[in-house]
């Protein structure tokens, strides 16, 4: 019998998909108080011991979070955790992974996250605040914009969220250059590049695009010399990790124009400082780490946590599983 943690919130929507396993799998549930309960029956933290974990989107900033985090460290028996982020740089995933567990993370925010890109670039090319302005002074006046027609995508981190950047941007007719540790030839790509070529390929570049995971190798990977190999009038977007960017090289390029503007959603201290500099700025457009916040991402976790739970019972292999050797890089 596979134990399985979860959210009682998140266990009504799986609880009709789970009955195909009812034989096999037994539910322990974290109550939105925290109250860890097998049935009726209440659990310390310690004898919750789960196998599964499933740690979903709706489980952030929720007083739950904490003791569900607690049972799953606790669990001796913990053999897969399944993650709602993108992203594996935070510590419990490495101590997760200490123990043995197999860790999986979720690309259901991919789509948000890769409208987010083209609606920054976009507002900013098409000079958005601009025409907002004399629309609210009730000017009749037309504004010459850039086109994303011929421009160069250099986009660093060419996953699911890259690659959905990536097939928006080509729709509009750009030129995309992905950027990954592995090679090879990527139809949302017109080529792929190593992460050692970026700085060859920033001076070509009008849009930039940060999807990568935060790494020791990519920590600071946008520092004072990647500003200034960067294109004049081009824009940077970042939707990664707040500490892919060093933020003073990157606000004294802003400064110089290169980048000309910034699409941030992601920063080193979150939340952002009241006293930051990137509130103010004309140069950047910013949101609260929310660009992959949309109705329908709680449905792709839930999808993809489903479909993963039936590989781990039939002992296939996993979708978006963790390599240990780069949450030991990170």
């Amino acid at each position: 019998m596979t134990r399985l943690l979860v959210f009682e919130p998140s266990f009504a929507g799986i609880e009709a998909a789970l009955a195909r396993w009812a034989g096999a799998l037994e539910p322990v549930l974290v109550g939105r108080d925290g109250e860890i309960r097998h049935g009726r029956n209440s659990l310390t933290r310690e004898d919750a011991a789960p196998e599964v974990a499933w740690f979903s989107g709706e489980l952030y900033q929720q007083p739950a979070m904490s003791p569900f985090i607690a049972a799953t460290l606790a669990s001796p028996d913990l053999k897969w955790f399944q993650s709602s982020a993108a992203g594996f740089d935070h510590p419990i995933f490495a101590r997760i992974a200490a123990k043995g567990a197999r860790l999986t993370t979720s690309h259901g925010q991919a789509v948000g996250m890769a409208d987010f890109v083209l609606s920054g670039v976009l507002d900013h090319f098409q000079r958005g605040p601009e025409r907002r302005a004399a629309q609210a002074r009730g000017e009749w006046r037309g504004y010459p914009f850039r086109e994303v027609n011929a421009s160069t995508w250099l986009i660093i981190g060419f996953g699911a969220v890259g690659q959905g950047v990536a097939t928006r941007a080509r729709g509009f007719g750009a030129r995309i250059i992905g950027v990954r540790r592995h090679q090879g030839a990527d139809p949302a790509a017109d080529f792929i590049v190593p992460p050692e070529a970026v700085l060859e390929h920033l001076p070509g570049a009008d849009v930039v695009v940060l999807c990568a995971p935060l790494s020791a190798a990519t920590y600071h990977i946008a520092n004072a010399a990647f500003f200034a190999a960067m294109k004049a009038g081009s824009v940077l977007a970042n939707v990664g990790r707040g500490n892919l960017i060093d933020e003073a090289a990157l606000l004294a390029a802003l400064g110089r124009g290169a980048p000309a503007h910034a699409v941030l959603d992601v920063f080193e201290t979150e939340p952002l400082p009241p006293d930051s500099p990137f509130w103010a700025h004309p140069a950047v457009s910013l949101s609260p780490h929310a660009s992959g916040i949309t109705g329908a991402q709680d449905g792709r976790n839930r999808d993809l946590f489903l479909d993963n739970l039936a590989r781990y019972l039939d002992g296939r292999p996993l979708l978006n599983e963790v390599d240990p050797k780069d949450l030991e890089a990170g």
